[in-house]
């Protein structure tokens, strides 16, 4: 059959001619049904766009069609060499997001289903992961997963178009459903090999004296295996939280943040990141903490415990049992995040640290923005009559340090002291 460009009169606008408008399945029935007619065969590959409920949510429906049009867009670019004259490219049913690539070919030929539709699907997974990252800019900063599911449907005139589409588009949604199981159930088991195999490193950052420009203390950073998804602390505590291993991934940074630190430059102090719950390991009781801190010769005076604001307040009971108890054998604490949008001062009063860690959405650009000074004016002010010290994160450039300097905060910490680096040689393995 010569594959030649569809009249007018049954082709449906593309997303480039729409603006931000994705043709959709039922204006675009008429040219499925031509085309199923003629060829006899097609393929469907359905991609769960459910993100874009999300986008919606926060931006509006306008924004939740311009990124569904981007997404098809970028799937007509990459299929570029797949994608024939007629096949189409179109919006799911009504109600769903959803995208459907529908591959119109001629005769029964099993390479199709065997081969030619999952190879599709294959090669624009694999692009969009590669090339996808700006899809849905500025609304999400990387591409999400996106389940994809395929069914094939073989002409069969006892059956009207619409009944054999729908057929197939269900198949493929079932097939997308558990094509996603899969992939967390894999993704799971992965996770849980990284904790079983305990293959979780640390990284150390160092907190400056602002006034004197000496190194004061290290924070412990937590990384996962390089070269894998886990890498990030990012990615390592949002799968934890996803599975429910929160506790068991604080666990193994806590140790490792520790193991790390062995032959730790003599006096300066540890930054340990730790939760309300670390009171429950037994690695962490008195007897056993103060043993393995004696192995890296270290004392509960030479470590502060670090806990974020957000996770301070959720339960104030339960952090102030695990403050008062590590409070008690000489540990000191350090607000985390402070300002990043969760609590104000009834927080700092009620946590009282020794520590306060300035969000780096108030130290970027300082030096530039009297509103920001003032901001950190006023927190010095309050940390003063608190008996607290600051530490600015995520010093960028020397006049950031200075303009600290001259607002009177103690310490700062960030980049431009250099990036997180393991303390010893073979913390790099891993």
């Amino acid at each position: 059959m010569n594959r030649s460009v569809p009249s007018p009169s049954d082709e449906p606008r593309s997303e480039e001619s729409a603006g931000l408008e994705l043709p959709g399945l039922t204006e675009c029935l008429p040219a499925i049904r031509s085309r199923f007619e003629s060829y006899g065969v097609f393929g469907l590959l359905l991609i769960d766009v459910d993100v874009a409920a999300d986008i919606e949510h926060r931006h509006g429906d306008a924004a939740r069609r311009g990124a569904l049009a981007s997404l098809a867009g970028a799937l007509r670019e990459v299929g570029r060499e797949r994608l024939e004259v007629d096949d189409l490219i179109v919006a799911g049913e009504l109600g769903r997001n959803e995208i459907l690539v529908l591959l119109f070919r001629e005769g029964r030929d099993a390479r199709f289903y065997r081969q030619e539709l999952p190879g599709f699907e294959q090669t624009l997974r694999k692009r969009l992961e590669q090339h996808g990252h700006r899809v849905f800019y500025p609304y999400l900063r990387s591409l999400p997963e996106l389940p994809s599911g395929s069914a094939m449907r073989i002409r069969n005139p006892r059956y009207g178009i619409e009944a054999q589409v729908r057929r197939a588009i269900e198949e493929a949604r079932e097939d997308a459903r558990l094509s996603r199981l899969i992939r967390a159930r894999r993704h799971r088991e992965s996770f849980l090999e990284v904790l079983l195999d305990r293959r979780i490193s640390s990284v150390y950052e160092p907190i400056v004296e602002v006034s004197t420009r000496t190194v004061f203390g290290y924070e412990a950073l937590a990384r996962g295996p390089k070269g894998t998804g886990f890498y990030s602390p990012l990615a390592l505590f949002s799968t934890a939280e996803r599975e429910d291993l929160v506790f068991e991934l604080d666990c193994l940074c806590r140790a490792s943040g520790l193991h790390g630190a062995i032959d730790f430059p003599s006096g300066t102090k540890l930054f340990l990141n730790i939760l309300p719950t670390t009171i429950h390991d037994p690695a962490f009781r008195a007897e056993r903490l103060i043993k393995t801190l004696e192995q890296c010769e270290l004392s509960p005076q030479d470590v502060v415990f670090e806990i974020s604001e957000q996770e301070s307040i959720e339960n104030f009971q339960a952090f102030r049992e695990m403050r008062d108890y590590y409070r008690n054998l000489g540990f000191r604490f350090a607000l985390d995040d402070t300002g990043s949008g969760y609590a104000g001062l009834e927080t700092l009063l009620e946590i009282s640290p020794e520590f306060i860690k300035v969000d780096r959405a108030f130290v970027s650009g300082v030096d530039q923005d009297p509103a920001r000074q003032e901001m950190l004016q006023a927190l010095q002010t309050v940390a003063q009559k608190t008996g607290a010290q600051i530490v600015g994160e995520g010093l960028d450039t020397l006049e950031e340090l200075e303009t600290l300097g001259r607002l009177g905060i103690q310490f700062g910490q960030g980049w431009l002291f250099g990036r997180p680096t393991p303390l010893r040689a073979e913390e790099h393995s891993g």
